[in-house]
């Protein structure tokens, strides 16, 4: 084609392409390909944007269900919550931009999950977030954490959307490649909601939102391969993002959407123009032909590849239904946003690129969408953590004081250095802010509420790959039970290292299919989500850590509970089994500086009953604390409850069977501490063991203390102090 380069083998590897499947481009088109081509075969063909290794897997999980209304394979995930409404929701990665950038990384991962709600016509009601960091005394921790909460904050914040809950972890295996993982709720109208299918012949094709520039090239190629020494040379691909553009974008998209104009709309996310365009034309079972010098650009001279690739923020691309072209560029132009005609819809099936009069691309849509390569990648099953001896483990010399530490300690310290950065109540519907088990917002105008929560625990996803997938989704729908909502589905974010290695793959394998157990047990289907590969540095990948994201249904939010404890006098009731298991438990791992033994067994018969259960006990107004049991074990869950409601608690270890230390300790799951009314202990005793769950008397909440049988009692305040001041003394550089 005109103007373009001759195409070498080292090319081809540096646009991260095999031998193999470059072979399949050139059978495809019958020659070889132009720059420009390549470039597009290149980032379609990515991990990131065709899932080629993990597909195989993926079609394994349960994704339908009575209230999915919208599965895997549009922007987002759709779920009906009655009343002609529904919920959209999706978690994406930006990992690889965030350790290279991490301001900008963060802020665009932001924006980005952003557009995959609100171009499906929902508006967005909250965000969330996902971050894996390195070890606290490696260089370049303090500055990433730094960068990523401003980036963020810096852009949910300027938009005007809610950051309402997320998880923070800390590990030496994330030292060279972070995990930025960003999730966005919307709620839209059943009859409003919007797809990317281009159906039609002949209808134009617009772009709108910024001008496009030379940011992000090959931003997708990037987060498809592994880091090295030379990371800091990515930067350029690294976008750029603007959140009052976006917010204007937000609102015109919408205005638009109330007009019978748009027939198929897409967020030029990653791969920029060229997924946005391929996606929508091969799911409407059309051809695709644009002219690049009609697209806005901010800077002089840019190339047809560079137009096709560029991933520059706050951009859409739709299919307008003939002769409203004039009626959506008054509303874009109102808003200050561009507007241009840049293509249209043909039969042709075929991409086909114009730019400066010349014929850039001509390809069939097919190779790029569902014919891109599949792999279904060698793996071996994952080597599991032995059980642990119990009998190497010695008990603390206190258990107060055993808590005191793991309370200030990086795992369990608190988060509000990070989340009071957040604007979480922007907007006027947050009922339930960070800091308990599930943020609860409302649905505006209504007395229904959206619970929301983000969950992975990676010491357990690596020491047994296929029990830590269950547990991941078993908690989050634990987290948003305890609020009394009803969990309705998921998303996730699966990030792994290189699939290449038959050792990760099998990681890959065993959570996947450990998630599937999980969602089906628990009727919580997988809606939408987001893999993402490649994350190592020089070799060394990062644990697995397949994040989940659930979103569950309140019809009153005047019935939600909290975890803060709410009145002196309340008893405290263990719903679940006592805690016996403290293999790769945070006790081990902050008190004697061990990572060993198996993670607890996750018993999905007894999840569904146990948090049935609960569900109910919160509907009845029979409990009105709730905090399930995960990180830490049973006293740091009696302790954070104590410090949310600011009263103390006295607490009794009975089994004599099980060590203390072990039940105050152990991370046994499917279980969850309630506070009663006084009065009401001996009905929610009774109704548990009627329905066959475990349950035991715990103590009574009251005071300014926190009691143990026998130990000397630990003043809430200085509780609080361990537990408030590591984070922000960490990033005033005050400690490692």
């Amino acid at each position: 084609m005109t103007g373009s380069p001759q195409i070498t083998m080292e090319m081809v590897r540096q646009h991260g392409l095999s031998d193999d499947e470059y072979g399949f481009v050139t059978n495809t088109l019958g020659r070889e390909p132009s720059l420009t081509e390549l470039g597009i075969f290149s980032v379609m063909w990515s991990e990131h944007c065709s899932y080629k290794s993990s597909k195989v897997w993926l079609k394994t999980l349960p994704t339908a269900g009575p209230q999915v209304i919208c599965g895997p394979g549009e922007n987002a995930g759709i779920v009906d919550i009655g009343d002609g409404q529904c919920a959209i929701f999706k978690m994406e990665s930006h990992n690889h931009p965030s350790y290279i950038e991490p301001y900008q990384g963060a802020a665009t991962g932001v924006g980005g999950i952003m557009r995959d709600v609100f171009t499906m016509g929902a508006r967005p009601v909250a965000n969330l977030n996902a971050l894996r960091f390195g070890a606290p005394e490696h260089p370049k921790t303090r500055h990433l954490v730094a960068g990523v909460v401003a980036g963020i904050g810096g852009y949910g914040n300027c938009v005007g959307i809610p950051t309402v809950g997320g998880e923070v972890g800390f590990d030496a295996a994330y030292n060279g490649n972070i995990l930025v993982n960003a999730m966005c709720v919307g709620v839209a109208s059943t009859d409003k909601i919007f797809y990317a299918a281009a159906s039609g012949v002949g209808n134009p094709v617009v772009y709108v939102g910024s001008k496009t520039g030379r940011d992000g090239i090959h931003g997708a190629t990037m987060a498809s391969a592994e880091f090295d020494d030379a990371t800091d040379e990515k930067r350029p691909t690294v976008q750029v993002g603007d959140p009052f553009t976006e917010k204007l974008l937000l609102e015109a998209c919408l205005e638009l959407m109330e007009e019978d104009a748009i027939i198929g709309i897409q967020d030029m996310g990653a791969a920029g123009l060229t997924s946005s365009s391929v996606e929508m034309a091969d799911k409407g079972g059309v051809g695709i032909a644009l002219d690049l010098d009609k697209v806005p650009q901010r800077e002089i001279g840019m190339t047809a590849y560079e137009m096709m690739l560029s991933e520059s923020q706050e951009r859409m691309l739709m299919v307008l239904r003939p002769g409203r072209e004039v009626d959506a560029a008054a509303i874009f132009e109102k808003w200050g946003l561009d507007f241009a005609v840049i293509g249209k819809t043909t039969d042709t099936g075929r991409l086909v690129v114009h730019h400066n009069g010349d014929l850039k691309a001509d390809i069939p849509l097919h190779a790029l969408g569902d014919g891109a390569p599949e792999y279904d990648r060698p793996w071996v099953e994952p080597k599991l953590a032995q059980a642990l001896n119990i009998d190497t483990v010695p008990p603390p010399d206190s258990l107060l004081g055993a808590l005191e530490t793991m309370m200030g300690a990086p795992d369990l310290a608190s988060r509000a250095w990070i989340w009071s950065q957040y604007d979480r109540t922007i907007g006027g519907d947050t009922v339930s802010p960070p800091g308990g088990d599930a943020a609860v917002v409302r649905v505006h105008g209504t007395a229904k509420g959206l619970a929301m929560s983000v969950d992975v625990t990676p010491r357990y996803c690596f020491a047994d790959p296929r029990e830590g997938g269950k547990q991941a989704v078993a908690e989050c729908w634990r987290n948003i039970t305890a609020t009394g909502a009803l969990p309705l589905a998921l998303t996730d974010c699966l990030n792994f290292g290189n699939p290449e290695r038959p050792q990760i793959m099998g990681q890959f394998a065993a959570a996947v299919t450990g998630m599937g157990e999980a969602a089906r047990a628990l009727a919580f289907p997988v809606v939408s989500g987001n893999v993402s590969l490649y994350n190592e540095t020089n070799g060394e990948a990062i644990l697995p850590t397949p994040s989940i994201g659930g979103v569950g249904l309140l019809t009153d939010i005047a019935m939600r509970c909290d975890i803060a404890l709410k009145s002196d006098g309340d008893t405290l009731i263990l719903i679940g089994p006592d805690g016996s298991h403290l293999g790769c438990s945070l006790y081990l791992k902050i008190i004697e500086g061990r990572g060993d033994g198996a993670p607890p067994r996750v018993d999905l018969h007894g999840e569904k009953i146990a948090g049935d259960f609960i569900r109910i006990l919160i509907g009845e107004g029979a409990v009105n604390a709730v905090h399930d049991i995960s990180d830490g074990g049973l006293l740091v869950a009696v302790a954070e409850m104590a410090l949310a409601g600011n009263i103390g608690a006295d607490i009794r270890f009975t089994n004599k069977e099980i060590a203390s230390f072990i039940q105050a300790f152990g991370e046994d799951q499917g279980r969850y501490v309630v506070g009663v009314p006084d009065g009401g202990a001996h009905k929610v005793l009774a109704a548990a063991r009627a329905v066959g769950v475990p349950v035991r008397l715990l103590g009574l909440a009251g005071g300014t203390e926190l009691k143990v049988t026998g130990e000397m009692p630990i003043s809430l305040q200085g509780l609080r102090d361990a537990h408030q001041t590591w984070l922000p003394d960490y990033m005033a550089g005050a400690q490692a």
